[in-house]
């Protein structure tokens, strides 16, 4: 049931129930949670219950735990098949300090026979298909085939390999070669992880690493219907009005029937919305034409882009509405999530957004942020995404 897929990558933050249920809409099939701390999660922590709770739009659902004990993992485990989980997957990959510092995460790839009897003990007492998400190593990819290999053979279902060490973080280049050896090595399903940002991009790294499945973060996070295109082999290059209406109103519905409309539900919102905003403008039109042989040479995921692409012009060629979209500016994210709350309809939303965009306030917003080193020269950096855990 999960190869030959796009999956949705847990993340920190991002992977709520809303924005999964907006991937799921453009017809995402693997959904991972975002991470939960089992010792928390077993301690009837809400927050860390609230990543196990699933809409019925996804198809096959997962929950990702971070653990490095036996019993805990296990346990957990266990609420997670009583949340109506598909499987679990154990962390083994997230490079933060926070997590880190733990035992767990990234730290797990010290050592990998301890880690082989974590992986077993959680294969052979979870109720659930156990997969496991991993990194090529913590300082260098020396140690990633033999992780691999011991992870397989202390029975884990499914290896997900994230093509980079902890060390390097999200700034280096996923290294795909390095996941097709594992794959070619590997009796198990392998998905690999890294640098996906569009439909073909995935389809050629899988092509070239020959692996089972393909994940993808922050790429789903600046285009959700990046799964639609994975399915459909085809661009879906939506419109600015047509982006209002089926991402942001849609993902703004969404998070009111789960938050909330009231006041408490109007907090939760705005710590979500405009972080979801700050990725939603990074979007470009990557024209497959023009950018699928570039992007082997170097993943656009890594590449800087102009707010204006080279085919569009300049930045003052674009609509109005659409330069309100690209705007990396953390006041127009506030303003447009306050103006998609307060609407009824997205037509209502366009419409009010338009006015926007079509007035001084454009050009404050992008004047606000001029000065900054990111901006200064009318580029955007693709960031690096300490905070995605996963």
């Amino acid at each position: 049931k999960v190869i030959n897929h796009l999956w949705l990558a847990p993340l920190t933050k991002g992977g709520n129930l809303p924005f999964r249920r907006l991937c799921a809409t453009f017809e995402a099939k693997v959904l991972v949670s975002e991470m939960s701390y089992a010792r928390f999660l077993n301690r009837g922590n809400p927050v860390e219950k609230t990543h196990l709770r699933r809409h019925d739009s996804e198809e096959i659902f997962g929950a990702q735990i971070a653990t490095n004990i036996i019993e805990e993992g296990v346990r957990s485990a266990r609420m997670a098949y009583e949340f109506n989980a598909d499987f679990v997957d154990l962390n083994c990959g997230c490079p933060t300090h926070e997590v880190t510092k733990r035992g767990l995460g990234a730290r797990l790839l010290r050592k990998p026979a301890k880690l082989a009897k974590l992986v077993e003990g959680l294969a052979n007492g979870s109720p659930l298909p156990l997969s496991v998400k991993i990194r090529l190593g913590v300082e260098d990819d020396k140690p990633a085939l033999k992780l691999a290999e011991e992870i397989e053979n202390a029975g884990a279902s499914v290896l997900i390999v994230h093509g980079r060490t902890k060390e390097q973080r999200y700034t280096k280049s996923a290294n795909w070669n390095l996941i097709g050896e594992i794959k070619s090595r590997s009796k198990i399903p392998i998905i690999g992880n890294g640098d996906i940002l569009t439909w073909y991009e995935a389809r050629d790294k899988m092509a070239l690493s020959g692996v089972d499945g393909a994940m993808t973060g922050r790429g789903a996070l600046i285009k959700p219907w990046i799964f639609k295109e994975f399915y459909t082999n085809t661009s879906i290059e939506f419109t600015a009005k047509e982006r209002i209406e089926l991402v942001y109103f849609k993902l703004t519905t969404f998070m009111k029937e789960y938050f909330g409309a009231d006041a408490i539900g109007k907090k939760r919102f705005d710590l979500f919305m405009p972080w979801h905003i700050g990725f939603f403008c990074r979007y470009r039109p990557l024209d497959e034409a023009v950018y699928r042989e570039k992007a082997k040479l170097n993943p656009l995921l890594q590449t800087r882009l102009d707010i204006a692409l080279e085919n569009e012009g300049r930045i003052e060629d674009l609509e109005p509405l659409e330069r309100l979209l690209r705007c990396v500016s953390e006041e127009a994210h506030a303003d447009i999530a306050e103006i998609l709350f307060q609407s009824e309809t997205s037509e209502d939303a366009i419409e009010k957004l338009t006015r926007v965009a079509e007035s001084s306030k454009l050009a404050e917003y992008e004047l606000s942020v001029s000065s900054s080193s990111s901006s200064s020269s009318g580029r955007e950096s693709s960031g690096d995404v300490d905070d995605m855990r996963g």
